[in-house]
């Protein structure tokens, strides 16, 4: 499995990722709304577009992204909706378009807008580009606030070393109430087989590996931006 390449001329990276995602999009449909910077800027490009007359309903992956979207105009319904097209972003893409995400804390509800939708767009700056998962060292973990203890012995267990995330002087808090646990890892060669194992820990709600699940990523590099569509 691979991807194929197609550039594009841009101009400033996260507008023009913004800029092709919209491409994506079709009237009157429903759209994921993604979290993180890139998503951002797709959201407030998606909400002009509004204003000029395309007929979208949103679906937001966080309570941030909810509050953004509403207040740029943007109407939002729920997963009681089909989504047509989610637009998101990634903290590392590997050469089969795998993923790791969380670094933002949203990855629950990511995954589960993504599973609703008939095809995820991922945007990215060059740098998350990886030849393994892993290889920027981090990999965010949703646990059970009430399972913490044990779920960060089973973690440290398997040579995780999670690092429980702090938002100032508090836990971090999901949108869903948990927690998260950063976890140490290297290049991981069989992500697989690293999912199935985090899951098996008790508590454990979900985890940055999105294995599978990107359509097309979409890629900035200076001036232009690269399409990378996963071989089916």
């Amino acid at each position: 499995m691979g991807a194929e390449s197609v550039q594009f001329d841009t101009t400033e990276p996260l507008g023009a990722l913004a800029r092709r995602a919209l491409g994506f999009v079709k009237d009157d449909t429903a759209v994921g709304l993604g979290a993180g910077r890139a998503a951002t800027a797709f959201v407030r490009a998606l909400a002009a577009r509004v204003r000029d007359g395309l007929r979208v309903r949103g679906v937001p992956v966080s309570e941030a992204t909810a509050a953004l979207a509403g207040e740029l105009g943007i109407p939002l319904v729920g997963l009681e909706v089909e989504i047509d097209v989610t637009v998101d972003g990634a903290d590392e893409v590997d050469p089969d378009l795998n993923l790791i995400k969380g670094y933002g804390g949203a990855l629950v509800r990511e995954r589960i807008v993504a599973a609703a939708s008939r095809r995820q767009i991922i945007l990215v700056e060059r740098d998350k580009l990886v030849p393994r998962l892993g290889s920027r060292g981090r990999l965010p973990v949703e646990v059970v606030s009430f399972a913490l203890p044990l779920s960060r012995r089973r973690l440290a267990a398997l040579g995780l070393a999670p690092t429980l995330r702090m938002a100032g002087e508090s836990q971090f808090v999901t949108d869903n109430g948990n927690v998260i646990l950063d976890c140490v890892v290297g290049p991981i060669v069989d992500p697989p087989a690293l999912e199935r194992a985090l899951r098996a820990v008790p508590g454990v709600v979900d985890t940055g590996l999105f294995l599978g699940t990107a359509d097309t990523v979409l890629v900035a590099d200076g001036t232009s931006v690269s399409e990378l569509s996963r071989q089916r």
